[in-house]
């Protein structure tokens, strides 16, 4: 009798140890869990407060044109683009497998599955946006150039990758502006006018077109006419007969080949001192639009090259 009452008690011991280890491994497969789930998405301090964003996103739908190089420049799959990003030949290689929408493609925004979307506050439809996904909107000069990458880097986890770029970057445009002012004069001005769908236009050191480099970075000068007129807004319209005025020493000049680009064969044109001198660079300005990494350090090899022939 003692024998069967001693075997029913381990067998009870037996038991009841399993189970607690049982209870054990599964408080631990659910903290697991909740901190794996915790993992998985990040907190973002956006311009309209926090919002919660996948810590890794792997489909990204992209509406703001001047944000489409910094999430390439972050290693982060495009699935969607915005269609002035995909018309820049510089993007191509990021946007194999992307397609070209619209804030208004809706029903193609959501068969793309995107797990974020980044757009403007003015993009159209913006709440059904976020019911596709979480949406984060980003407003053109809120911040500069850089710190516009430093927080796209942020939000797509890749800060530490972002401060890199931009301490590199800064040292190397630096260095070359360095050698560009000890050749062609710490006086020498230049100016950056596009021709635009018809309409002219000077631009100040934050609009792209590489004036960030030459102005910010590199510490060249711009002429005194375009400091009046283009600095506060970061740029101006102009009348042809006043492009003389606001040409510099040297002018980098970006156009569309498939716009009208006949001002160039204009009196007033050839005679500006910069064109007789054959120091005017022209630019393809579907690819010299931007200020993302991309876009930037494709302007500093121009710069370099045509500067400094290196």
């Amino acid at each position: 009798m003692r024998k069967i009452v001693l075997f029913i008690a381990i067998i009870t011991l037996t038991f009841i140890t399993a189970c607690n280890s049982a209870q054990e491994n599964k408080d631990t497969d659910k903290k697991a869990t909740e901190a794996g789930d915790a993992q998985e998405t990040i907190v973002y301090e956006s311009e309209t407060g926090p919002i919660e964003v996948p810590a890794n996103p792997e489909r990204v739908v992209v509406l703001s044109s001047f944000i489409a190089g910094s999430v390439m420049a972050s290693d982060v799959n495009i699935v969607g683009i915005d269609s002035w990003s995909n018309a820049n030949p510089r993007y191509e290689p990021y946007l194999q497998d992307a397609e070209e929408v619209s804030e208004e493609s809706l029903e193609q925004i959501l068969e793309l599955n995107p797990d974020l979307i980044i757009a403007t506050p003015d993009s159209k439809n913006l709440d059904k946006l976020k019911e596709i996904a979480p949406t984060v909107t980003y407003t053109y000069g809120k911040v500069d150039y850089l710190t516009q990458y430093l927080e796209v880097g942020k939000l797509l986890n890749k800060e530490k990758q972002a401060k890199a770029w931009i301490a590199d970057f800064k040292k190397r445009a630096q260095e070359a502006g360095e050698k560009i002012k000890a050749k062609i004069g710490e006086n020498t001005t230049i100016s950056v006018i596009e021709l635009f769908d018809k309409q002219l236009y000077v631009y100040g050191d934050n609009w792209g077109r590489g004036t960030e480099i030459l102005y910010q970075e590199m510490g060249l000068k711009m002429p005194e006419k375009v400091k009046e007129d283009a600095l506060k807004d970061g740029y101006f319209a102009l009348s042809p007969e006043v492009v003389p005025e606001y040409a510099g020493d040297y002018m980098v000049f970006s156009k569309n080949s498939e716009q009208d680009n006949s001002f160039q064969e204009t009196e007033t044109y050839k005679n500006i001192p910069a064109v007789k001198n054959g120091r005017v660079f022209e630019v393809d300005g579907k690819a010299f639009y931007f200020n993302d990494p991309i876009t930037l350090d494709f302007q500093l090899e121009f710069f370099t090259e045509k500067f400094l022939g290196e």
